[in-house]
This record gives structure tokens, C-alpha cells and sequence, in this order.
């Protein structure tokens, strides 16, 4: 049986440690009661050994590493500029690992700062929104007043923003609003948090059209658990969920679907008058309900932005 180990310059150690475990194992077989001296038992004391062996020799392989680190003597200004060429070449997880060992040497400066900023956005990029979010997180915290917070704020509810429609999903939609809305409210309120906390930022404008969409969608999901209500007979639940969007999502276009329901639960229910106020609020509002109101569907607002177009 042949063993091998990744560094030849212990071949000839590695030989003499092998005769000498071979060794051992004559002498012990050689002590050993008749009945132990079966190739059964054979094969077990040779596996131990083999395995014990093993251990040892990942162990000292491990002092003479594969490959040294070309990095090791490279300045900040040389890391961090390797790092974004990779993040700009969407090799995201080399830029991590270089925007880490940036911090973990240059633990001060300009460059180290930056590195916790574009880490975060390389975990976003590289689909691991946990680590984006703790490391964006963890920028805002150890520089508050930094010039680019602002931009760590935004990129909080890039990462928990819905992501865009594919043209297939454009072909045959599914309407994302009967989702567990959880992940859009967490989204709005990042936005919600940077608009106010930098309401000048050039990301707040962005934000505000992103927030606007993420209330549609809320809206229409409490729209969908309305519906549900009416087609349960739970007239009275279904009329507290229409008025909470009532109340709660004005200036959506969930308004007057809520208010339809009201009308429709409150008939059901035997309440003619209040049937009426509903349908009297429907009425009166009713030019309103499509005036500046940011919608999902493309094109039924010019200047949609980007990333409500589909992906190609």
C-alpha cells in the first residue's frame, strides 16, 4: 500500500515512518493470540494505522501550504484596486476576499472604509444577502457621519427589494403581491430610513419611486386576504381588511378595489347605509384613484425606470 503526501521534500521521512509503523505492526501481530493473527484482524490493525498516518501526514502537509500568498506584500492602494477590478468583472468573490485581507491589514484609512462599503455590495452581488446586509450594517455604525452612508442606507433596501421580472414573467405574470409581503415592508422601511435621514441624498429620489411600488404591492396583498374574507362569507373580516388599505394605502390603486369590498361585504351583511357611504366615497373619489399613482405594469407612467423594465 502506497501513501502519499503533497511535499516531496518528505519523501524520504514519510518511507521511514511507514517501515517503522509497519514495523510495529509485526510486533504487535507477533504478541498477539493465534486466533487475533486472521487477515480479518489484519485488515483492522492496518486501517487504525493507515488512519493514524493519515492524520499525520495531513498535519505536516499542512506546514507547506499549496500555493503562497501573492498578496502578502501588496500595499492597500494595490489590494483595493485588484478588489474593485474584480468587482467590476463580476468575479464577486475574489473581490470579497481581497477587500477583506484590505481591512484585516490596513485596518485604518481612506481604503479600509471604502472596502467595508463595496464589501457590501460584492455580498449583494454575489447573492448573499445576509452577509450584504450585515456588512452595510456594519458601515453605518462605525461611520455615521461618512460621506457615503448615505449610500449604505440605500443599499439596505436594494437587497431586500424585490427582484426583477424576467420576460418570462412578463409573458405569463404571477402576481407577486399574494407573497408574504414581510421582505417588501422590510424594503420600504430602508428607504424609508434613508429619505429621511438624507432626504438631499441622490439615492432618495430612487427610493421614493421604489417606496411608492413596495406600498402597491402591500396594498394589493391585503387586497388578496380581503378576497379571501369574501369568498370564506367572513364579511365582517373582509370589510376591516378593505378599510385598513383605505386607510393606510392612500393614493394606490388598491383604493378602489378596497372600496368596492366594502361595498359588496357591507350589502352582504345586511347594512344598507354603510353599503351607501362606501359607495358614496367611491363615487366622489373615483377620478382620483388613477392621478399620480406609481403602478406596477409597465408603461402606464412614462419614464418607467429601469428596473421595472423586464430582464432581457
Amino acid at each position: 500500500m502506497i501513501f502519499t503526501c503533497k511535499t516531496s521534500i518528505l519523501g524520504g521521512f514519510i518511507i521511514n515512518y511507514y517501515q517503522e509503523l509497519h514495523s510495529i505492526m509485526s510486533q504487535v501481530l507477533s504478541y498477539a493470540p493465534s486466533y487475533l493473527k486472521s487477515s480479518r484482524f489484519r485488515l483492522i490493525l492496518l486501517l487504525i494505522i493507515s488512519s493514524v498516518f493519515s492524520s499525520g501526514c495531513s498535519m505536516i502537509s499542512s506546514w507547506f501550504p499549496d500555493e503562497i500568498d501573492k498578496t502578502k506584500s501588496w500595499s492597500a492602494s494595490k489590494l483595493y484596486a485588484e478588489a474593485k477590478a474584480n468587482l467590476a468583472e463580476g468575479e464577486y468573490q475574489s473581490a470579497i476576499e481581497l477587500y477583506e485581507k484590505l481591512e484585516a491589514r490596513y485596518p485604518h484609512g481612506a481604503y479600509a472604509q471604502q472596502a467595508q462599503l463595496e464589501t457590501a455590495y460584492a455580498y449583494y452581488k454575489f447573492e448573499e444577502p445576509e452577509s450584504a446586509i450585515a456588512a452595510a450594517e456594519r458601515f453605518i455604525k462605525l461611520h455615521p457621519r461618512h460621506a457615503n452612508v448615505d449610500y449604505a442606507y440605500y443599499l439596505r433596501g436594494l437587497i431586500t427589494f424585490p427582484a426583477r421580472k424576467s420576460v418570462f414573467e412578463f409573458i405569463f405574470p404571477q402576481d407577486e403581491s399574494k407573497r408574504d409581503p414581510d421582505s417588501s415592508l422590510e424594503s420600504f422601511n430602508y428607504f424609508s430610513e434613508l429619505t429621511q435621514k438624507f432626504p438631499n441624498s441622490k439615492y432618495s429620489k430612487d427610493a421614493i419611486l421604489r417606496m411608492r411600488y413596495l406600498r402597491n404591492k402591500v396594498a394589493k396583498h391585503e387586497l388578496h386576504v380581503a378576497r379571501y374574507y369574501m369568498r370564506r362569507e367572513a364579511y365582517i373580516a373582509a370589510v376591516d381588511r378593505a378599510s385598513y388599505v383605505v386607510e393606510h394605502y392612500q393614493q394606490t390603486p388598491a383604493i378602489s378595489d378596497a372600496l368596492l369590498i366594502m361595498v359588496d361585504a357591507y350589502n352582504k351583511l345586511d347594512q344598507p347605509r354603510l353599503a351607501q357611504d362606501a359607495q358614496r366615497v367611491y363615487d366622489i373619489n373615483a377620478h382620483k384613484f388613477h392621478d399620480n399613482v406609481f403602478y406596477e405594469e409597465e408603461g402606464v407612467i412614462p419614464g418607467i425606470p429601469d428596473w421595472m423594465k423586464p430582464l432581457e
